[in-house]
């Protein structure tokens, strides 16, 4: 699986850290699309290089990181075909995979410690899809969202 990984200047820490967790598996690989130090970038920009590596299929899925993980969980979710989840706790993580399927992960750099998000992300990359047919028909609802 290939996981792209992105941030604004918000969560360049939490980035870093994120990326320790996800080496920890050796069937991950990962990109990091930045940022890479403090100067202010803009989220939407940061999401849109994330989730268009999904929708170009050059990635399996994304993480995305933001000061609240607000900003940018909303920019990624105006992406044709991405459902991005915020997830501050590993029950919400877990759910997000198990029923939504969702292809991206935002956190908050300013509101997330280090050791729950490492949990969160652990349990988000091992979480499969439960293919159940009513989460199939919610997701296939939600995703003709796009075209109205």
């Amino acid at each position: 699986m290939k996981i792209v990984v992105g941030c604004d200047h918000g969560a360049v820490e939490l980035k870093a850290e994120v990326l320790k967790v996800l080496a920890e598996f050796k069937d991950i690989e990962t990109e990091d699309v930045g940022t890479f130090n403090s100067e202010s970038v803009d989220y939407p920009d940061i999401a849109e290089k994330v989730c268009g590596k999904i929708t170009t299929g050059e990635a399996d899925r994304g993480i995305v990181l933001c000061g609240t993980g607000i900003g940018i969980s909303i920019a990624a979710n105006k992406i044709k075909g991405i459902r991005a989840a915020l997830c501050g706790d590993v029950f919400s993580a877990r759910m997000s995979r198990e029923h939504n399927d969702a292809n991206v992960l935002a956190l908050g750099g300013r509101v997330t410690g280090i050791g729950p998000a490492g949990e969160i992300v652990r349990t988000w990359v091992t979480t499969e899809f439960s293919n159940g047919e009513r989460h199939i028909r919610r997701i296939e609802k939600m995703m003709a969202l796009e075209n109205k």
